[in-house]
């Protein structure tokens, strides 16, 4: 059986770290504040909002909440978002995607500051990441997969790396982010012709199709690594699943991420080590 790269080891680990920054800003004075922005009760957004809170309590750092009704008007998101966007005493804001057809998406994206983008959505955080520099910060699962490969000494520099999934909260960020390491990266989509064929010749998978078990035994080979950031449901399981067929892939691999229980809980921290990151700058000037 393949080895087993769970996220929860990799969690503690950034959780501890994440402690002891705090506690160093704790001593200036400090505390870390991130602002959640919701727009209405989305279930999906109502777990992850747990998650950070949970996360954000282990560090300690404080938690603000905007809620507004699914019906609000675009006037009124507006002023409530500068409200925040531009209180110094907020260093990050993640603000829930998508918004309500009602509102304009990317009105609020080219609005929020790029230093307080803690979840790497506007322009110029995704244009640090492709010119891999410090400007903003990367979405929060392309970086939580680099944190795996970190954590369990996975090599990357001069690896052959495929990436299925193209979209710019994960897919391409990824791939440009193992770039900068110094591996050699295909990036797969939709119009790629024999995925399998490609795959099976790379020394890390990264599966961000966001399709249900869509990679088998023939898109791998016994020495790969496979990252797994599918969050798919499972009807048949009635749980949630991700787009790697995991029973079928684990014994075929060198080591494989689990659905749930690997890159998701990396993310929470991933988000928090940002908000703390966002501080440290703040008080740097």
């Amino acid at each position: 059986m393949s080895r087993i790269l769970k996220g929860n080891e990799v969690a503690e680990a950034l959780t501890n770290q994440m402690q002891w920054d705090v506690r160093q800003l704790a001593a200036d004075g400090i505390t870390p504040t991130l602002c959640i922005f919701r727009v209405g009760e989305r279930p999906d957004d109502l777990a992850y909002e747990r998650g950070v809170e949970k996360r954000a309590g282990l560090v300690g750092i404080r938690v603000q909440k905007v809620v507004l009704p699914a019906d609000v008007t675009q006037e009124e998101f507006d002023k409530a978002f500068r409200g925040v966007n531009d209180d110094d005493s907020i260093h990050g804001i993640l603000l829930f995607r998508p918004l309500p057809k009602q509102l304009d998406e990317e009105k609020a994206r080219k609005m929020l500051r790029v230093s307080k983008d803690i979840d790497g959505c506007t322009d110029l955080s995704l244009a640090g990441v492709f010119t891999n520099t410090k400007t903003g910060f990367p979405p929060c699962t392309a970086q939580a997969v680099m944190e795996v490969l970190h954590h369990y000494e996975i090599p990357v520099s001069g690896k052959k790396a495929a990436v299925i999934g193209r979209s710019l909260v994960i897919g391409r960020p990824v791939a440009m982010m193992l770039m900068h390491e110094n591996a050699t990266v295909v990036n797969c989509h939709t119009r790629t012709v024999d995925v399998p064929q490609i795959t099976s010749k790379a020394d890390i998978l990264i599966a961000a199709a966001g399709r249900l078990h869509s990679v088998t035994r023939d898109y791998t080979n016994p020495e790969q690594v496979v990252i797994d950031v599918g969050i798919n449901w499972d009807e048949e399981k009635g749980s949630i699943s991700g787009d790697v067929a995991f029973d079928e892939v684990k014994d075929c691999v060198q080591a494989v991420t689990p659905v749930p229980g690997g890159v998701g809980g990396i993310t929470t921290c991933v988000l928090i080590r940002h908000v703390i990151e966002a501080a440290e700058k703040a008080a740097a000037g």
